[in-house]
């Protein structure tokens, strides 16, 4: 037997040497893309839940006012991590209903627009249609070259006034 001459057995040490790096390295690389895309859904679901959670305050306490037709959700800045104000443009209102206002809310330190719309059908009154659409910008939305739309949560419920 003859052996290999030492400066072939240190090149194939060097190309193992160098697979191993390229391999390691994909790896690092996968796992910091799965942090990164792990981080962007909690945060979107931390938003989304801001969202419904606002959705549901504001419907609960205008089924509870006098008079539906009239509620100021600015009235809502009580709570802690809650702020109501007037807003210019919102989420569109559904055909039939009467528009009663949108308002920008900070709730959990996510920023959300809320449109408030409202609607009662002759033949079953009492009845009212409380409807409430939150609309807040998802997190991967920060770059313009990415084309996300608005997310928009709706809450629709009934009240006997």
């Amino acid at each position: 037997m003859t052996a290999k001459p030492l400066a072939c057995r240190r090149a194939f040490g060097l190309i193992e040497a160098l697979i191993s790096a390229v391999v390691f390295m994909a790896i690092a690389l996968a796992a910091a893309a799965f942090k990164c895309n792990a981080v962007i859904d909690g945060r979107n679901a931390y938003c989304r839940t801001a969202a419904a959670r606002a959705a549901l305050l504001l419907t609960e306490t205008w089924r509870a006012a006098a008079y539906p037709e009239t509620f100021d959700p600015t009235t809502l800045n009580d709570p802690p991590g809650l702020l109501v104000r007037p807003a210019q443009k919102g989420s569109s209102v559904p055909d039939a209903f009467i528009p009663l206002g949108t308002y920008a809310i900070v709730a959990e330190d996510v920023n959300c627009l809320a449109t408030l719309s409202w609607d009662y059908d002759p033949d079953t009154l009492p009845l009212r249609t409380l409807n409430v659409a939150i609309t807040w910008r998802p997190q991967r939305a920060v770059s313009p070259l990415c084309d996300v739309t608005d997310k928009v949560f709706r809450l629709t419920t009934y009240t006997e006034h």
